[in-house]
């Protein structure tokens, strides 16, 4: 599963593993992959340089990257509390109503109450790219659109190239112009924040609008056969995120969701806007159905919510609250049925790469 973007970056096969799971993204990365690990849940820049630390020992010297989560356009300076001031009492007390109504419990004393969804702030996010730019970092990923400029130049200066999402074409353009050297093509069947075109809609129509650049594919690719489609419709290979969720090196920290997952079918996600004010595939689950229009007082825009639900996730996760219970996570669930190593992912993404091929070339030849 090689390709020229591949080989460049010196990965055996073109594959690129989006997670926020430092173990998953060193294992990927050791079995022949690119593993890419998501910056937007640490807060604090020495949790990340924690982290890069133990990624920069467990690959080998093999190639890696990092996702920011980064606006283009420069916002006033805000504070964490200043945003939360933002929050209407009537939210807080819709959040309070649906956890009591499962009765979960409150957090101990002194508990942290949890990812609180800062890594989209830029200054945090700045942070991150000052700490990650130590480390050999090889390719930098930004999952909300093209940079800054001035990020990108920094990318370029130490010959990182920079890849962005996009959900259409336009998008993918406006990736172009901004000097973006990947472009990720993220359909529709995508886990978390994914747009209204599906990926074998999407991949031809972003590889036609910013030729020669390179694009991979990605939203509900979960299999070798998935991967080749991807290369036939022109991308240079395939990125994968949900898939690793089951994996034996993630760390969801509950066994219940890992359960959830391991039993849900394709038709068990939905694109709610109840994570983060922005819409997201995820498990549907009683949580995002007391976010739907009609219940209650409507999500919040993005990152009022994500601050609004935080500790609510939390004690959710900590009391495996199984009716409450969910992740993001993209239609590819469905075929995600058992627990196995990156490195059984990889192999079997491998041998129904090699036997799509391999149908491909036995038509062709009849022909």
């Amino acid at each position: 599963m090689q390709t020229e973007l591949s080989t460049q970056l010196g990965a055996e096969h073109a594959l690129f593993g989006f997670t926020p799971f430092p173990a998953v993204a060193a294992a990927l990365t050791r079995a022949g992959g690119f593993g890419v690990l998501g910056a937007v849940r640490y807060g604090a820049a020495d949790d990340l340089r924690r982290d890069l630390d133990w990624m920069a020992a467990h690959t080998g010297g093999l190639p890696w990257g990092l996702d920011v989560v980064m606006p283009a356009k420069k916002v006033e300076s805000v504070t964490e509390a200043d945003v939360e001031a933002m929050i209407p009492e009537g939210h807080r007390q819709y959040v309070r109503e649906v956890l009591d109504r499962y009765d979960v419990p409150d957090l101990p004393d002194g508990q942290d109450g949890g990812w609180r969804i800062t890594g989209w702030m830029e200054e945090v996010a700045r942070s991150q790219l000052d700490v990650a730019l130590d480390y050999p970092v090889k390719l930098l990923a930004n999952a909300l659109g093209s940079p800054p400029p001035d990020v990108i130049e920094r990318a370029h200066q130490r010959d990182i190239p920079v890849a962005a999402l996009a959900g259409s074409p336009r998008h993918a353009e406006r990736h172009k112009e901004a000097g973006i050297d990947i472009i990720v093509a993220q359909g529709y069947e995508a886990g978390g924040h994914t747009g209204e075109i599906a990926t074998m809609v999407l991949t031809p129509e972003v590889v036609r609008a910013v030729a020669p650049l390179p694009v991979l594919a990605a939203g509900g690719i979960g299999s070798g056969e998935q991967m080749a489609a991807a290369l036939a419709l022109g991308a240079q290979g395939a990125w994968l995120g949900s898939v690793w969720l089951t994996t034996t090196e993630a760390d969801l920290g509950s066994r219940a969701l890992t359960r959830k997952l391991l039993a849900a079918t394709a038709g068990d996600t939905v694109r709610s806007r109840a994570l983060t004010g922005k819409p997201a595939r995820q498990l549907r689950t009683d949580w995002t159905d007391a976010w739907e229009p009609g219940q209650g007082p409507g999500p919040l825009p993005m990152p009022l919510q994500g601050l609004l639900v935080a500790e609510a996730n939390s004690r959710i996760q900590r009391y495996e609250v199984e009716p409450l219970l969910g992740t993001p996570v993209g239609q590819i669930v469905g075929s995600m049925n058992s627990e196995r190593s990156v490195q059984a992912v990889v192999d079997e993404l491998t041998r129904g790469f090699e036997a799509a091929v391999a149908r491909l070339n036995g038509i062709a030849g009849a022909g």
